[in-house]
């Protein structure tokens, strides 16, 4: 453990979670967006320039200091990326659990998804900019009563859905199942 230990102190001491790493994400993301949307043509090298002067300008005023105190660009993506992040990785998770019991995810919960994606990312930024710090300040009549009366009647709602829906036709086979076998299906 203490490896690990040691290796995040170096990168912290040699300026790579401050300098190198925020400066290679915005370059390649604004290289990126360059590249697709081909705004200066087909040149990379314009790109490249773009590309390296933007992602200058967001990590070198952060080295030398001069953001005022809470509004560091640096500093709120070094504390948002791990909770956008977190949530990405719940929702490959839920992505995966709907396709291992065969559920259609692009036709029923995809708008709830989306928003609830929206909300989540809006509400990681803005606590990363110290905007709130938690429901009760975002909402004022929140608190945590509340929050345990929506999960109750949320786990309730759902017992209550698994009960008296339709049954769905029965096919010949689950889609996580008709999807392996089509690894199998020789291409023409």
């Amino acid at each position: 453990m203490a490896l690990f230990g040691n290796i995040g102190y170096y990168l912290q001491a040699y300026g790579i979670l401050d300098f190198l790493l925020p400066f290679i994400l915005v370059f390649t993301i604004v290289y990126a967006v360059m590249r697709k949307t081909k705004i200066l043509g087909d040149e990379k090298k314009f790109d490249i320039i773009i590309a390296l002067v933007l992602g200058l300008l967001f990590v070198v005023p952060h080295i030398m200091g001069v953001y005022p105190i809470g509004y560091d660009p640096v500093q709120v993506m070094n504390e948002a990326l791990p909770s956008i992040s977190l949530v990405a990785v719940a929702a490959i998770m839920l992505l995966l659990l709907m396709g291992i019991f065969g559920t259609d995810f692009s036709k029923s919960a995809a708008p709830f998804i989306a928003i609830a994606a929206i909300g989540f990312v809006a509400y990681i930024f803005g606590s990363s900019l110290n905007l709130w710090t938690g429901p009760s300040e975002v909402f004022g009549w929140w608190n945590p009563e509340l929050t345990e009366l929506l999960i109750i009647i949320l786990v309730f709602a759902l017992i209550v859905w698994f009960i008296v829906r339709e049954p769905k036709e029965k096919s010949e086979g689950s889609a996580m199942l008709k999807s392996f076998g089509k690894l199998f299906e020789k291409n023409k």
